[in-house]
């Protein structure tokens, strides 16, 4: 869709200048530029190569190494729906099932309406809570048909939708695709530690020693 917006393009000045050597800072500038358009533009990829001298080939070969990071357009909300063994047992197909009848798409594709794209995933290690799903990441537990309709419904009107809790489960907001988080990091000048230059760090003692 675009390059970086000038907005975040000094954000990812300041995330490049947390690594020794900026290349190091690809994955968490794929995730700006995702957050930026809610998937990784080739254009986006292009200007982060030169934001980190590498090339557009480089930049899409880490793209496209990660699941979480997407090419094309998806809905604003991406429900990843497991169907691995144990989601497999307890529902998970027919979850898959329902969520594509419930939504009129078959799973990898998006609404008419741009809210919702359905992805048949593999495990999303919460089997303890199966069958489950999650919606931009953030994870649902124990989900029957009735409480996939319930967060359809609710996020389609604008709610925030209920959480069967697990013993872990996260709580709070779910933001639109491609938001990694809702506080972004930020280390004020005075508490910077400093990089050091990879090329002239020392080896550990107990290394040299070995």
């Amino acid at each position: 869709m675009s390059r970086l917006s000038p907005q975040n393009e000094a954000v990812a000045h300041e995330i490049i200048s947390r690594y020794p050597w900026k290349k190091s800072a690809l994955i968490p500038l794929l995730h700006l530029a995702q957050e930026q358009d809610g998937y990784v533009s080739d254009e986006a990829m292009v200007h982060l190569g030169e934001l980190v001298d590498v090339s557009p080939a480089e930049v899409l070969g880490t793209c496209s190494f990660y699941e979480m990071f997407k090419r094309e357009p998806v809905g604003r909300y991406l429900v990843n729906i497991c169907t691995n063994i144990s989601c497999q047992l307890l529902g998970g197909e027919e979850l898959l099932h329902h969520a594509e009848h419930a939504l009129g798409i078959k799973a990898g594709n998006t609404t008419g309406d741009g809210l919702f794209t359905i992805e048949d995933v593999e495990c999303i290690a919460a089997c303890t809570e199966a069958p489950c799903l999650t919606v931009n990441y953030r994870y649902f537990y124990k989900v029957e048909d009735g409480d996939f309709d319930a967060i359809v419904e609710d996020l389609r009107n604008g709610r925030q939708p209920t959480r069967k809790a697990a013993e872990s489960g996260p709580e709070g907001q779910i933001p639109p695709h491609g938001t990694l988080a809702l506080q972004r990091q930020h280390i004020p000048a005075d508490r910077v530690a400093g990089n050091a230059d990879p090329d002239r760090a020392s080896a550990p003692v107990w290394l040299e020693q070995a």
